[in-house]
């Protein structure tokens, strides 16, 4: 039966991508929800929750209001938390319940900006996408309203980082290891998007001389800073010694011709196994070229979640039902993944790679940060 997992977990949700994209740039958001949804986020999607406050909230919708439409309740209740927080923003997030009786967030939104003066904006999330779309919304908006003046670019080269959730990258260091590693290569980190920097400096992201996309979620925001300001992107992540040295030439390259450019290629030498590497597109790309470029191997990979074709490079394939999975694993010699997709491999060589946006904190311990590092991590399966 498709359109069931059997064997294995979902993902993180379109809503919970939009909280973990805005956590860190001093907003207030609101899933308007019964209350499940806070407490399935922060216990399993945000490991932020302990150490960095931000102002997340549930709505705790009613079955009556539910059933009688009572968006004034909600107007309210944010007006009056907007009130006392002074929020930089106030973002209000869509869930399945909005979802089926067509509660119109973004009119909501617009009578709550009027009163308040604070930006704000509502998003048609519904609980039923992948997280990857959730991030890519929220970028896109946060650049849509705040990144609106074209300013001068700095003297030194410099470069935004766009994509970065803890949902694709964990908190293992790879974000650090990624401006380490642009800091090195003579880049001046301009901004992050979102870990790490504030709304203040990703409201001067125009001053940047190209954009490092480093997942599918900071796409459609690159793309419009380059419709918007004329700033080239780069898609990849620099995974491995090699591959982060070509990446690091392909940013040169793009920041003297303007043309953008999708970093993931074949590679590999004599291929003599077969793997496939299951994950987020632009993170798996990256690393299977990573690793064609280090080893004797052949790696396919296998995205459950929304990509575009640029990204994927030959025999990549999106596969986003568990049958499309079990289809293509027939032919692995072995697997790349998320320890929860051990239960499609049966006794094939396994290769643990946790995914925080897909079994949550249990694996956080083993996750590592394969930045820049030769990929010594992949010689030996875990099983």
């Amino acid at each position: 039966m498709r359109q069931v997992a059997g064997l294995i977990s979902t993902y993180s949700s379109d809503e919970f991508g939009i909280c973990s994209a805005l956590y860190e740039l001093g907003g207030m958001v609101v899933m308007h929800d019964a209350s499940g949804c806070n407490s399935t986020y922060t216990t399993h999607d945000e490991p932020r929750w302990y150490d960095i406050d931000s102002m997340i909230f549930i709505s705790a919708i009613s079955e009556m209001e539910a059933i009688m439409g009572d968006d004034e309740k909600l107007i309210r209740d944010i007006l009056t938390t907007a009130e006392k927080l002074h929020p930089e923003f106030i973002a209000i997030v869509g869930a399945p319940i909005p979802y089926m009786i067509g509660t119109d967030l973004e009119a909501i939104a617009m009578i709550v900006e009027a009163e308040t003066g604070i930006p704000a904006f509502g998003f048609a999330a519904n609980g039923m996408r992948n997280y990857t779309e959730g991030i890519s919304m929220a970028f896109h908006k946060i650049v849509d309203r705040f990144c609106t003046d074209q300013m001068e670019q700095t003297k030194l080269p410099s470069v935004n980082i766009i994509g970065a959730t803890p949902l694709d990258f964990s908190l293992n260091g790879s974000i650090d290891s990624i401006r380490t590693w642009l800091t090195k290569q003579g880049w001046s980190v301009n901004s992050c998007f979102a870990m790490g920097s504030s709304l203040e400096e990703i409201k001067q992201a125009s001053k940047a001389h190209v954009n490092l996309v480093i997942s599918y979620g900071g796409i459609a925001a690159a793309r419009l800073m380059e419709e918007r300001f004329g700033i080239p992107y780069v898609v990849g992540v620099p995974f491995g010694k090699d591959y982060a040295d070509y990446l690091a030439g392909l940013l040169d390259r793009t920041a003297k011709n303007g043309q953008s450019l999708y970093a993931a290629k074949k590679a590999g030498k004599g291929k003599i196994k077969r793997l496939c590497l299951i994950g987020e597109s632009v993170f798996a790309t990256s690393l299977a070229t990573a690793i064609e470029m280090e080893y004797d191997l052949d790696i396919q990979v296998l995205t459950p979640l929304d990509t575009i074709t640029e990204i994927l490079r030959e025999g990549d394939r999106y596969t986003p039902e568990e049958d499309d999975l079990i289809e293509q694993l027939k032919y692995a010699d072995g697997v790349i993944a998320d320890p929860l997709y051990r239960a499609l491999c049966g006794q094939m060589d396994f290769y643990d790679l946790p995914h925080e946006a897909f079994s949550g904190r249990i694996y956080d311990d083993q996750n590592p940060d394969l930045v820049n590092r030769t990929l010594t991590y992949m010689e030996e399966p875990s099983c």
